[in-house]
C-alpha cells in the first residue's frame, strides 16, 4: 500500500489500487464513489475477478486521505486484507464513474457470506408509508443473500438467480443512483418486479400477503410447515404445540435430538433463556446463527423440542420473509391466549412471552436440506403438511450456523474469557476464508471427515473452508459434496494439485478422493526444463486427530511444536486401531503420539456406538474379569446376560470388536453404567446427555493412573461403582467424571511439558463441545501456568477437520513443488 509520507506536496497525482478481501456485493464500489466525489477525486472504479480495481486521480493529500478511508470507513459487510497500489500517469480526469464488472483469465475475488436483513430494511419493512412495506424480499447493499445466489464472478446481477428478475423502473433508478444505499445491490427488486411468496394451500396458490397470512395461522393451527429461506428449506412448527413437535419428530424420523427455535427479538428468547450480553451480540449479530443458551425452568415450549437438554438452540429472523411469518405469528398467539376478543397488536409491539416455531433443517435424519423446490417438493412432501415457498432460486445450499459463547473460569491465560465456539459453520459464515499460516506451495484440495463434513480448497495465503455439508452417509450428501466443491472451484479460480484427506480407507470422502487421481493433467519437472506429461493428482492422506491440531493451530497461527489433545469418538490411527482419546506432540509436518486412553473393545464394531451399554459392559469386564457380572448395581441387575455371553465370545475370539482408545466412547460408556442411556438415538446423545445431568456445582474427581504412556481409567471405574453402591446421586457422579478427565488432562500435559520443554496446548476434537469439560479443563491447565489454545472460527469437531488436512499437505509437500501445465 502507498504510504501517506510518499506525498510530501500538493502535486497531482493518478494511482491504480488494486482491494482483495470481500470487497463485492458489500456495497464497496457505491462507497468508493461516494468517498471520492467528497474528496475532489477523479478517476474510476469497478469489480473484476480478482476484487476491485480502482484508478484515482487528484491533490497527493487528498489521494492519501482516499488511501487511508479505503480501509479505515469500509462499508460494515466488507472485510479488506490488502490494498496494492502504484503510481501511473495522469490523464487530467476531475470526475469519478464507476466502470462495468470485468472478468479475468484468473479470479481472486472473495464471495460475501449471506447476511442479515439490516436495520435500515427492518424499519421500510414495517413502514406503511414505503413502497416496500411488508415485501419479503427487501434488501439492499448492506444485507441479504450472497453466496446462497452467486453463481460466479464478478459479483453482478446476470451471475446470480436474480437474473431472471426485470427491475422496475423506480428499482433501477435505486440501482443507478450511487447516493442511494441500493446503488448496484444485485438483489434489488421490490413487489412490483421482483420474487414473489406463495403458499402451496389445498391445491391452490396464495400469493405474498394472504401466503404469509395463511401459513400464520395454519402454523398457529399445529400444521408442519416447509418454508423456503435463503439457503434451502426450514421444517416448521409451533414450539408450545407438544402434538405438532412429536407430529414433526416422527415425520422426520429426529428421535430425540433438539430442535432449533426462531423468535421475533431477544427480549422473547430472554423469556425462554438466560441471555448474556455476549450471547445476545451472537444472536442479534448480521450472521444470525443458531445460539444454544442455557434455557429458563419452567420451560417455555413443548418439552419434547428438546429432551434432557439445559440449553435451547434459538435464532432470531434473518430475511424479511421470516420477520413477517413471526410477525403474524406472534400476533395469532398473542391473541389466541389472551382470548378471541382481545385487541391484535400492531406490528412492532410486544408478542406473547412464549411465541417461538421450531424451525429446524429441511431434510430427513442425515440427508442435506433440501434447496431447490422440485427436490423439496419431492423429499419433504410426507412431512409438511403445506409448503411456503417463493419463486427466487437458491443457487447453493447453506445450513443454518450453530454456535455458543463460552466463558471459561478461570480464565485460560491469554484470553479474554469470552469467547465463541462453532458448532456448525455455515450460513452467515462461509465463504469467508480463513489466512494459513504459511502461504500454500501449490494448490490444495482437502476432503474433510465422513461426519459433520467440510471440504476446504487452499491457494496463496488463504483457505477457503466450505459451509456445512453434513454426514456423508448417502448418495444425496455425497451428490452434495461433489457440487460443492465443483462451485468453490470455479468461485475461487482453484484446481488443485493434491487432495488431502482422512487415513481411514472407508470415509466416502477419501473414496471420492481417491476416484479423483487420474482426471487431470500437469506439468512437472523434467530434466532442466518443464515439459508436459501426464501424471495423475496426487493423494494425501492425513491422520485424523494430527488434522485436529493443526487445524487448531491453524486458526491461531502457531508454527511451532504444540502439545495437542484430541479428543472424538472415533479416528483411524496409524497402528490400524480406533484413536480418539490422544496427547500429541505435534506440528503441520507430523505428529508423535506419547500419550492415549486405555484402549477397550467396541463390541460388535459399529452397533456399540448406538448401543452404549456394550462399552459400560466392555468397561466392567476389563476392570474386574468375570466378576462385575456380581456387581450389587443396577446396571449388572438389568443386564441381558444372553446378549452378553454372545458379545464376550466376540471379544475372545476378537471377531467384529476392534479396540479403541476413544474418549467420546469412555463417556458414552460412564453415561450406560450410572443409568443416563444405554441406547443412543443419535450421534453422542449419551455422553451429551451425561454432561447435561452434571451437578455443576461439585469439584470433586476420581483416582485414575499415567503409566507407560496410557491413561488407564481402572481406578476411575471402580470408584464409580463404588459410589452406585452408595447410592451417590449420579449427577454428583457425572459431574466427579468430568472434573477427573479435566485433572487426567492436565497432568499429563504437565508430564510432557517436563519431557519436551512444551508450554502451549491445543485442544481439539468433538468432546470439547462439552462446555463442562472444556472450562474445567481450561481451568486445571491454567492453575498449571500452560497457554491454551482452543478452536473459534471452526467447530472442533469434524467440521474444522479439512482446514487442518489442508495445512498438513501443504507443510509436507511445500518442498516437492509441482507445477500446472
Amino acid at each position: 500500500m502507498i504510504s501517506p509520507s510518499a506525498a510530501t506536496d500538493s502535486a497531482i497525482e493518478r494511482r491504480r489500487l488494486h482491494v482483495e478481501g470481500i470487497v463485492q456485493g458489500v456495497g464497496f464500489r457505491p462507497f468508493v464513489f461516494n468517498l471520492a466525489q467528497q474528496l475532489g477525486i477523479g478517476g474510476w472504479v469497478l469489480n473484476n475477478s480478482n476484487g476491485v480495481e480502482i484508478e484515482v486521480e487528484g491533490d497527493a493529500r487528498a489521494l492519501d486521505d482516499f488511501t487511508r478511508a479505503l480501509q479505515a470507513d469500509a462499508p460494515a459487510l466488507a472485510s479488506i486484507v490488502h490494498v496494492a497500489g502504484e503510481r501511473i500517469t495522469p490523464l487530467g480526469e476531475h470526475t469519478f464513474r464507476i466502470e462495468h464488472s470485468q472478468s479475468e483469465t484468473e479470479k481472486h475475488a472473495w464471495i460475501a457470506p449471506d447476511a442479515s436483513i439490516c436495520d435500515d430494511c427492518l424499519r421500510e419493512l414495517f413502514d406503511p408509508d414505503n413502497r416496500r412495506f411488508h415485501y419479503p424480499f427487501i434488501n439492499c447493499t448492506n444485507c441479504g443473500p450472497r453466496f446462497t445466489i452467486i453463481k460466479d464472478v464478478p459479483y453482478d446481477r446476470p451471475q446470480t438467480t436474480m437474473a431472471a428478475f426485470t427491475m422496475c423502473d423506480k428499482c433501477q433508478r435505486e440501482y443507478d443512483d450511487p447516493h442511494d444505499r441500493r446503488f448496484h445491490a444485485q438483489p434489488n427488486a421490490c413487489a412490483r418486479c421482483g420474487p414473489v411468496a406463495m403458499l402451496r394451500f389445498e391445491q391452490r396458490v396464495e400469493l405474498d400477503q394472504d401466503a404469509l397470512e395463511i401459513a400464520a395461522r395454519l402454523l398457529d393451527n399445529g400444521n408442519i410447515l416447509a418454508v423456503k429461506g435463503l439457503g434451502g428449506y426450514h421444517l416448521a412448527c409451533d414450539a408450545t404445540n407438544e402434538h405438532a413437535v412429536a407430529q414433526l419428530r416422527a415425520r422426520k424420523h429426529r428421535y430425540d435430538k433438539p430442535f432449533a427455535l426462531m423468535v421475533g427479538d431477544v427480549a422473547t428468547a430472554r423469556t425462554l433463556c438466560e441471555v448474556s450480553d455476549a450471547e445476545e451480540k451472537l444472536l442479534s449479530s448480521r450472521r444470525r446463527p443458531i445460539v444454544l443458551l442455557r434455557a429458563r425452568a419452567p420451560l417455555g415450549v413443548a418439552e419434547s423440542v428438546a429432551p434432557q437438554q439445559k440449553y435451547l438452540g434459538v435464532m432470531l429472523p434473518y430475511t424479511p420473509l421470516h420477520y413477517l411469518l413471526m410477525d403474524r405469528f406472534s400476533a395469532l398467539s398473542t391473541s389466541s391466549r389472551a382470548g378471541a376478543n382481545a385487541p391484535t397488536p400492531q406490528s412492532g409491539e410486544a408478542r406473547d412471552m412464549h411465541s417461538a416455531l421450531v424451525m429446524t433443517s429441511g431434510n430427513l435424519s442425515d440427508e442435506p436440506i433440501a434447496y431447490t423446490d422440485d427436490d423439496a417438493r419431492a423429499r419433504l412432501g410426507a412431512i409438511a403438511d403445506q409448503f411456503l415457498t417463493h419463486d427466487r432460486a437458491i443457487h447453493m445450499r447453506a445450513d443454518d450456523s450453530v454456535a455458543r459463547v463460552v466463558t471459561p473460569s478461570p480464565v485460560s491465560r491469554g484470553r479474554d474469557g469470552v469467547g465463541v465456539m462453532m458448532i456448525r459453520r455455515s450460513r452467515g459464515y462461509a465463504p469467508e476464508p480463513l489466512r494459513a499460516p504459511h502461504d500454500f506451495a501449490q494448490p490444495v484440495l482437502a476432503v474433510g471427515a465422513h461426519l459433520k463434513n467440510t471440504f476446504c480448497l487452499g491457494k496463496g495465503h488463504y483457505a477457503f473452508v466450505s459451509h456445512h455439508i453434513g454426514d456423508l452417509e448417502n448418495y444425496e450428501t455425497l451428490q452434495s459434496f461433489g457440487e460443492g466443491i465443483a462451485h468453490f472451484k470455479r468461485l475461487f479460480d482453484i484446481e488443485p494439485r493434491v487432495i488431502a484427506h482422512d487415513l481411514h480407507p472407508e470415509y466416502l470422502s477419501t473414496k471420492w478422493a481417491q476416484e479423483q487421481v487420474s482426471s487431470i493433467k500437469y506439468q512437472v519437472s523434467s530434466g532442466n526444463g518443464l515439459s508436459p506429461i501426464p501424471c495423475p493428482l496426487s493423494l494425501f492422506p492425513v491422520q485424523h486427530h494430527h488434522a485436529h491440531i493443526a487445524s487448531v493451530m491453524g486458526e491461531h497461527g502457531l508454527t511451532q511444536p504444540v502439545i495437542g489433545i484430541a479428543f472424538d469418538g472415533t479416528g483411524y490411527g496409524t497402528d490400524g486401531t480406533i484413536w480418539g482419546g490422544e496427547f500429541l506432540v505435534a506440528d503441520y509436518a507430523g505428529f508423535e503420539r506419547v500419550v492415549h486412553l486405555d484402549t477397550i473393545p467396541l463390541l460388535g464394531g459399529e452397533q456399540a456406538i448406538h448401543e452404549v451399554w456394550r462399552l459400560a459392559a466392555a468397561w466392567l469386564d476389563q476392570v474386574y474379569g468375570d466378576e462385575w457380572l456380581n456387581l450389587d448395581i443396577e446396571f449388572v441387575r438389568r443386564l441381558d446376560r444372553a446378549k452378553w455371553r454372545v458379545l464376550k465370545q466376540m471379544a475372545t475370539q476378537h471377531i467384529n470388536a476392534p479396540h479403541s482408545s476413544a474418549m467420546g466412547r469412555l463417556f458414552d460408556a460412564v453415561a450406560a453404567l450410572i443409568g443416563v442411556r444405554g441406547e443412543a438415538n443419535y450421534e453422542a446423545q449419551a455422553a451429551i446427555e451425561l454432561e447435561m445431568c452434571a451437578d455443576e456445582s461439585c469439584m470433586d474427581f476420581y483416582p485414575f493412573r499415567l503409566d507407560d504412556a496410557v491413561l488407564h481409567m481402572d481406578d476411575t471405574m471402580r470408584a464409580i461403582v463404588a459410589d452406585l453402591q452408595n447410592d451417590i446421586a449420579r449427577s454428583i457422579i457425572a459431574a466427579r467424571f468430568h472434573n477427573t478427565i479435566a485433572d487426567a488432562i492436565a497432568r499429563a500435559c504437565v508430564g510432557i511439558r517436563a519431557a519436551r520443554g512444551l508450554n502451549q496446548v491445543v485442544l481439539g476434537g468433538g468432546v470439547f463441545q462439552n462446555v463442562l469439560l472444556l472450562r474445567r479443563t481450561l481451568s486445571a491447565l491454567d492453575a498449571a501456568q500452560f497457554e491454551v489454545f482452543v478452536p473459534t472460527r471452526l467447530p472442533p469437531n469434524d467440521g474444522g477437520l479439512s482446514f487442518g488436512q489442508a495445512l498438513i499437505a501443504n507443510s509436507v509437500l511445500s518442498a516437492c513443488p509441482v507445477r500446472r501445465g
